[in-house]
């Protein structure tokens, strides 16, 4: 067998939905549940597909200060755009530094969680969103056709277990810390596309981050503009440059 063959696999065989597998990604999501502040810098890496159907990669980062149950501070970029998200459990605020946009959505729902879900109908895509439906009822484990131990890893000098999961429409896998049972690192591969496009993240926490009520309030540069926000289904908008 080669020395870097998975521990376990479904390859062409029936689905493997590996007992171990399934406890280590609700220990996982306990874990994450169990935070009531956090921050969280990522490097990304994501797929795009071309018109031809060619996969170009773009690298970019992303990063999170929370207190639980109704405060962030979110951001997502890469060397095309960049947006900003503050939540204060009563309003969304939408920054897009390089145009100098801003938008508000107001009133929003009263815990991180359940704007994580609503906020996808209007076209919003938070960093790494999956983070907080772990563990919760919006990730029910009875999607889960497929899990099995892919092997242990080293990520930064950190032990982990690495770990592949299948749902309907994706195929993801997790590095999860054996120190804290915190995700280190996260692939995702959208099946709905043929050319299966993938956006990883490597992941870096801060279990003690500053969490005053100025760290979660925008406040807009004197040159700053506010707009209206329309929802990605309601019309049609620019990418930010």
């Amino acid at each position: 067998m080669s020395p870097v063959a998975p521990a376990a696999a479904p390859g062409d065989a029936a689905p493997v939905r590996d007992a171990e597998a399934i406890a280590a990604l609700e220990k996982m999501g306990a874990a994450l549940r169990g935070l009531d502040r956090f921050g969280l810098k990522a490097e990304t890496s994501t797929d795009y597909v071309t018109d031809s159907g060619q996969k170009v990669s773009v690298d970019g980062h992303a990063s999170w200060r929370v207190r639980a149950p109704d405060r962030f501070v979110a951001s997502v970029g890469n060397d095309r755009q960049q947006r900003e998200f503050y939540y204060d459990g009563q309003s969304l605020t939408l920054w897009s530094p390089k145009l100098k946009y801003y938008a508000v959505i107001d009133p929003v729902p009263p815990t991180i969680g359940e704007l994580v879900t609503q906020v996808a109908a209007k076209g919003i895509e938070f960093p790494l969103p999956d983070l907080f439906l772990w563990g919760t009822p919006q990730a029910p484990l009875e999607q889960v056709t497929s899990a099995f131990l892919v092997g242990p890893a080293l990520l930064d000098g950190e032990q982990t277990d690495h770990y592949a999961y299948r749902q309907p429409g994706v195929d993801w896998q997790v590095w999860i810390s054996r120190k804290d049972s915190l995700p280190a690192k996260v692939a995702i591969t959208s099946q709905a596309d043929p050319a299966l496009p993938s956006y990883t993240a490597r992941l870096h926490w801060d279990k003690a981050p500053a969490t005053g009520d100025a760290a979660f309030a925008f406040k807009p540069p004197a040159d700053a503009r506010r707009i209206d926000f329309v929802p990605a289904n309601a019309g049609s908008a620019g990418e930010e440059r």
